[in-house]
């Protein structure tokens, strides 16, 4: 190993540099990407192919370098699809999004060479392995506040709708997708394109690229045993018109054995082969996407190509595997690059796409957004006709929608089945077929595929890009789309930028399903809301009335980097509050609805709006006994934690609102206090741990079939009875 005297700066850390590689004095003189340009000029420029090849090597480089600095991480799977990263980049796509967060370490890697690292203090390879996997550093898996990087990633499934949320709000982008085959066999990421697809066939500027390298995490991926003509089969059979497939076996002349094989094992010449199709493979699939087709570029090689170890066993590096590990050493040594190829890397890469991705990938600006004018809020006479509150709000969501024509509703269930197909009536389903009659056709804002994931996925991905939405579902099945609304929740928390809050309205709640029994009772899902409160950008919202329900939309309206479930009845119910009462009480934490004097005094604490009935009825018979009671409608909990609960001023566009001491006595001060709710008893936690006074909880227990709600509601020990008879043991 050889070690020039002019090392570049950003070099500074680099354990071992190597010779110049065969052919660099003719190849590797001048930039690939002239100055003033953003891409190669051609993918079949020897030259391109040459320098690309030095970016795969230096992207494998940097991977292993920096998680073996911490004996941690996952350089494996992204090894094996180093080439394709570099292709990318050479012919000017940063907007580069993944699904895999094990591949994060590598995604840090390409932003360490573009300098987007820079922005976060990271100049060299030696400060981009101090702060890897630290705090206030490059986290294990991708997040929001990663320069010049999209999309958050950690559970499987998820990359595809960030990548299509993109290429639905910027056409003239292309939106790579890079998918593991390790979690290829779960249907939601198949369906998801297949149902987008037939929803908006003009958005095709989206390009998943399958990393077809055999493993998983563990073991073998359970695509591993397809052949390349199931696996183009399988994806046309999803709808894919072109199928591009760039196998590395094609290239072997190491007589690799297996079916997936290491291009770094090639004889050079092989090697530059290779990148060459590579380059025009993925230039073919990038045109092809934009001319229009929905297109899949899979690239097959084997994983931990050009690493430690491969296969499975290159996935996750374990303490004692360092930089003096000899495996370590060696497959450094083999990837070591000159001086010089690592300034011609950093020369391409900081050229592509324009500038560094910090400056110019489409996350990094925040989108503009049509103003929507006063929403028109209609105030419903307290002790009026009763109302459902779900159309109420349903009538702003039209407004909306007629205001900001990126604006999208989604639903697997169906709107109408939540009492909001006023919102299909205004905003249209989304659908190839014209029916008047399901308001339903091209152009529509109402987005309904029948997976919560597809639903989730779609609202939280626009919305963390930048654009306005709203997830409907019934309560009972939120939870198959929660795992993607979580991981943008969090995104949001760390972002660099604001951007609209993702807001959804869960409908349809234990207490309306009877029925339909415990399959259509979820309640606890409100579990996890509640835990989800102390990130500190959270909050479920209660309305208590059709009133309630508008003031609650218009406020999640009007705020940035949070998430905002509103839940709500689809049934016709009292009106008990004004649109002035719920502003106060989305500031509070709660509005008293009711109150009357007596010896003592009963507080009940009340989520909900159906749970009202049995309180307003236990108030009558406590007041008969000389019992002063206080109703509170809680409204919006987080409110009620004390600052110190909350992580509230880690979060971008931090809110640091809570209500203090005398407000919370002034709401809940009293001889008892019952909290009543109808779903997890969680929920209330801010009101038990500040309460003084003595207390008990009534919650939702488990579902079962009845003939109303009345009659679900006494399943669960939520009656008048029951909370008069604990009162009265209370107060003693």
């Amino acid at each position: 190993m050889t070690v020039a005297s002019k090392i570049p700066t950003f070099c500074q850390g680099i354990k071992f540099f190597g010779e110049n590689l065969p052919g660099f004095e003719k190849y590797g003189t001048d930039a690939a990407i002239p100055s003033g340009k953003t891409a190669i000029e051609s993918p079949i420029s020897e030259a391109a192919v040459f320098q690309t090849l030095l970016a795969a090597d230096a992207l494998r480089y940097l991977t292993l370098q920096t998680t073996a600095t911490k004996a941690s991480g996952h350089p494996g799977g992204f090894a094996s699809i180093a080439d394709g990263i570099a292709a990318l980049v050479m012919l000017g796509h940063k907007n580069i999004i993944t699904e895999v967060g094990h591949h994060a370490p590598g995604f840090y890697s390409n932003m360490f060479l573009d300098r987007s690292l820079e922005e976060m203090g990271i100049a060299t390879v030696e400060q981009m392995g101090e702060r890897f996997r630290e705090m206030h550093g490059l986290l294990g898996h991708l997040s929001g506040q990663i320069p010049g990087l999209l999309n958050p990633a950690g559970p499987l499934g998820q990359g595809q709708h960030f990548a299509m949320a993109g290429a639905k709000l910027h056409g003239d982008v292309l939106f790579p997708v890079t998918i593991g085959d390790g979690g290829i066999g779960e249907p939601y990421v198949m369906s998801s394109f297949g149902h987008f697809n037939t929803a908006f066939p003009e958005v095709t500027n989206f390009l998943p690229i399958l990393v077809w390298n055999g493993f998983s995490q563990e073991h073998h991926s359970m695509v591993s045993t397809k052949s390349n003509e199931e696996m183009i089969q399988y994806w046309k059979g999803n709808g894919f018109q072109e199928v591009i497939l760039i196998n590395a076996k094609d290239f072997d002349d190491a007589n690799q054995p297996g079916e997936y094989v290491d291009s770094t094992k090639f004889s050079f010449e092989k090697r530059l082969e290779f990148t060459k199709a590579i380059l025009e493979g993925t230039d073919k699939a990038a045109k092809s996407a934009f001319g229009g087709k929905l297109t899949v570029l899979i690239v097959k090689q084997l994983k931990g190509a050009g690493v430690h170890k491969r296969g499975s066993k290159s996935h996750n590096l374990y303490p004692g595997d360092t930089l003096e590990k000899d495996y370590i050493v060696s497959a450094l040594q083999e990837r070591a690059l000159s001086p010089e190829a690592w300034q011609l890397v950093r020369t391409n890469f900081e050229r592509a796409g324009g500038g560094p991705a910090v400056r110019t990938v489409v996350t990094e600006q925040e989108l503009p957004l049509p103003e929507l004018g006063e929403l028109p809020l209609e105030e419903f006479p307290v002790g009026g006709d009763k109302k459902v509150a779900t159309t109420a709000m349903g009538e702003l969501v039209a407004h909306v929608g007629k205001k900001d024509a990126n604006f999208v509703v989604t639903n697997a269930d169906g709107n109408a089945a939540s009492g909001i197909n006023n919102i299909n009536i205004a905003l249209k389903i989304l659908h190839p077929t014209v029916d008047d009659v399901y308001f339903q056709g091209p152009g529509g804002q109402v987005y309904e595929p029948l997976s919560e994931d597809a639903c989730a996925g779609l609202a939280v991905g626009l919305a963390l890009f930048g654009s306005r939405t709203l997830w409907c579902s019934y309560e009972s099945f939120v939870v198959n789309g929660l795992p993607i609304w979580q991981t943008v929740t969090q995104a949001m928390a760390e972002l660099r930028r604001p951007t609209p809050s993702t807001i959804t309205l869960f409908t349809a709640g234990a207490l309306e399903q009877g029925r339909n029994g415990w399959t259509h009772q979820r309640p606890e899902i409100e579990n996890y809301f509640a835990g989800m409160m102390r990130n500190g950008n959270i909050f479920p919202l209660f309305p208590c009335d059709a009133n309630s329900i508008q003031v609650c939309y218009d406020w999640a309206l009007s705020t940035k980097n949070k998430g905002i479930t509103i839940t709500a009845s689809k049934s016709p119910l009292p009106v008990r509050t004004t649109l002035a009462q719920t502003r106060q009480g989305l500031q509070d934490g709660g509005v008293v609805l009711y109150e009357s004097e007596g010896k003592q005094k009963v507080v009940f604490a009340v989520i909900g709006d159906m749970t009202l009935i049995p309180v307003f009825d236990a108030a009558k018979q406590l007041e008969s006994n000389g019992i002063g009671v206080r109703i509170v409608s809680v409204i919006n909990p987080r409110r009620l934690y004390r600052p110190s609960d909350v992580a509230w001023n880690t979060c971008t566009d931090s809110d640091s609102l809570f209500l203090d001491d005398t407000g919370f006595d002034g709401l809940f001060g009293g001889d008892v206090l019952i909290g009543v709710t109808g779903g997890s008893s969680a929920m209330l936690e801010p009101v038990m741990l500040r309460s003084n006074s003595k207390r008990d909880i009534f919650a939702w227990k488990r579902g079962e079939t009845g003939s109303s709600a009345g009659q679900i509601m006494a399943f669960n020990g939520l009656t008048a009875d029951a909370f008069v008879k604990r009162a009265s043991e209370l107060l003693g």
